[in-house]
């Protein structure tokens, strides 16, 4: 019965499907009509099937089998739920320890960036009544991680403890340090010595300890595309690798005390692919080293949400983001994932935006069972593609560093951060033009929402935040939204009055509404109050309700045919009292321009340098 079923349905080739594709399009050109090009240079095709599985040899592969792709979990997808605790004092660090911990946090990390002096009483202070055993403690400590690796192993005896169901980081991680500052924690010498010794310390002591931490956060929270995080993290381990071998070490203590440290963003695909290449490819890697043990070749990797997308107006849309990210990050396989509040870049987080970070990683793990099934991702023919394509792409970046001489040697000859700008340089003009949607900041604003009172400036103007240096000075747009937040805070913190768009809408009832439509969210991208009036019966009846909404700018919106008939009109009746423009680009434009309207707002239109233009006309910033 079967057989007879499936002779009624024979296989259909990719071919027979290409085919069919491109006889419905009728002479269309399919690449341009059906495959997606993401920023990577990745190609999205519109389908995929079986065949495209053909030729990825890890398909065969198990959970915990090298090379790993599948994850390092054989029973679940269990992970750590990861939340940070700012030091500034230790007695609230301590009381903030224990709330997570009973809020369901397994993973604390205590960054360290405000303390410049701690002893061994205040660290004992700080994990006071903190099951060290149970928990992973992890601190930011940068060039005092052997200061702190002493006081762990000293709390350790103290409290005689089994040195071994240790675990945590500690984050000593000198090419990172370079990559931010421009120099070393002492010198290059010194700090790969004193990484050697940090991994000879936790090997004899406290075996389930990382020392050496790869922050390819600081990639993807400076614009850099998927693969370039994933490439340059690769060629930071590699660079670990080479020199601390060179140094006596063995791969296998080297990887063992390792961690990734990855952001994950919110092209929820390709995020879910780098992390299934990032073990692929480290288990490459470690393996051309011959380890003792090829288990050490599997890659312990931590996740914490971008702020490269995160925006301060219509911030629980943060959330949304954060939301999708961590499903990325657990569908991937990390070991640990932080959830940053939704607030944490525009403000000192709230108890309850913290809160609801935690219960994002809780619901997905306890409420949508996301912990139960190894490797969700594994067989679909879309993500094993992509899996393979990120791999590809990032490969290339790796091999091309390691022509150079290494990561480090790409880094003082300025590459990694020419290529890094580039790439936030093309994003950012993706969201200027609207290619790039950020929703609540260039697509779908909140119209009448004010921030000014709700921010610390200090914070949202944070040009540092990508860390990455160029030439000796910092470098890179800091998140894809801030020039679209100081244009609209311009208008909140402006002296004059909020400028007013009118809506002047005329003829073709479906047409006109969607021109308004478009426009009202066009300016109101700026802060701008918008007058969405009805559609007017005569272009008597609009001008005289412009008039009277005393509107700085009016907007004529009707179909194209009718613009020539309308739109001089307005100009000669309005253009000495307001600023004229016209909700799309008709035929007629030149003639319109002759008859001196000169603004045309349309899809193609770059909408951040538009914006710009009325900001200056209307005096609210001066040239």
């Amino acid at each position: 019965m079967k057989e007879k079923l499936f002779e009624d349905f024979p296989p259909t080739s990719n071919q027979d499907w290409e085919s069919r594709i491109k006889e419905d399009l009728k002479g269309a050109d399919y690449i341009k009509k059906l495959v997606c090009r993401t920023v990577e240079g990745i190609n999205i095709k519109p389908y995929y099937r079986a065949e495209d599985l053909d030729n990825l040899k890890y398909l065969e592969t198990y959970p915990n089998d090298f090379p790993y792709v599948r994850g390092n979990n054989i029973k679940n997808n269990s992970w750590d739920i990861n939340q940070e605790i700012l030091v500034d004092d230790f007695e609230k660090a301590n009381e903030a320890a224990l709330h997570l911990i009973n809020n369901g946090v397994n993973s604390l990390s205590f960054n360290f960036s405000r303390i410049k002096v701690i002893n061994r009483e205040k660290f004992f202070a700080l994990l006071e009544d903190v099951d060290i055993a149970k928990y992973v403690l992890n601190f930011k400590v940068g060039g005092k991680a052997t200061v702190f690796l002493d006081f762990i192993n000293s709390l350790v005896r103290s409290r005689d403890e089994e040195p071994g169901k240790i675990r945590g980081l500690v984050d000593y991680d000198p090419l990172g340090e370079y990559t931010s500052s421009g120099g070393f924690y002492e010198s290059e010498k010194d700090d790969f010595t004193e990484a050697q010794s940090l991994i000879n310390c936790a090997e004899s002591y406290l075996p389930g300890y990382r020392v050496i931490a790869i922050n390819g956060t600081r990639f993807n929270n400076a614009g850099a595309s998927i693969v370039q995080e994933l490439g340059f993290s690769l060629a930071i381990g590699s660079e670990y690798l080479s020199k601390l071998t060179d140094l006596g070490l063995k791969a296998k203590n080297i990887t063992n005390h390792l961690q990734f440290n990855f952001g994950t963003g919110s092209n929820f695909f390709i995020e879910i692919a780098k992390f299934r290449a990032a073990r692929l490819l480290w288990a490459r890697i470690v393996e051309a080293y011959s380890p003792d043990d090829i288990e050490s070749a599997a890659t312990y990797i931590h996740a914490e949400t971008s702020t490269w997308n995160k925006s301060i107006y219509d911030p629980y849309v943060n959330l949304l983001r954060k939301t999708t990210e961590a499903m990325s990050a657990i569908i991937g396989g990390v070991n640990s994932l932080t959830v940053n509040p939704y607030d944490n870049i525009y403000r000192q987080s709230s108890e309850f935006s913290k809160r609801i970070a935690r219960n994002v990683q809780h619901i997905l793990k306890e409420e949508a069972y996301f912990e139960k099934i190894v490797d969700p991702a594994s067989g679909s023919y879309f993500i094993e593609n992509i899996t393979d394509s990120v791999a590809e792409k990032a490969w290339d970046i790796f091999l091309n560093i390691e022509e150079m001489g290494g990561f480090l040697s790409a880094a003082k000859d300025g590459y990694i951060q020419s290529e890094v700008n580039k790439t936030a340089d093309i994003r950012s003009k993706n969201i200027e033009k609207g290619d790039e949607v950020l929703l609540g900041v260039n697509m779908y604003p909140n119209f009448d929402e004010q921030v000014k009172d709700e921010i610390d400036i200090s914070l949202v103007h944070k040009q540092d935040r990508s860390n990455i240096i160029e030439n000796g000075q910092k470098s890179g747009i800091g998140r894809g939204a801030e020039e679209f937040e100081k244009l609209r805070l311009q208008t909140e913190n402006s002296d004059s009055k909020r400028p007013v768009v009118f809506m002047l809408k005329y003829g073709d009832l479906v047409i006109s509404r969607a021109r308004s439509v478009f426009a009202s969210n066009f300016f109101a991208c700026a802060g701008y109050e918008i007058i969405n009036h009805p559609v007017v019966n005569t272009i008597k009846e609009g001008i005289k309700e412009a008039i009277e909404s005393k509107a700085d700018i009016i907007v004529v919106c009707c179909s194209d045919n009718e613009y020539i008939l309308i739109a001089p009109e307005v100009f000669r009746e309005l253009g000495k009292k307001a600023i004229i423009a016209v909700a799309g680009y008709p035929d007629s434009v030149d003639k319109l321009k002759e008859v001196g309207i000169e603004h045309f707002i349309h899809k193609k239109s770059n909408l951040l340098n538009e914006l710009k233009k009325f900001h200056r006309i209307l005096k609210i910033v001066n040239d």
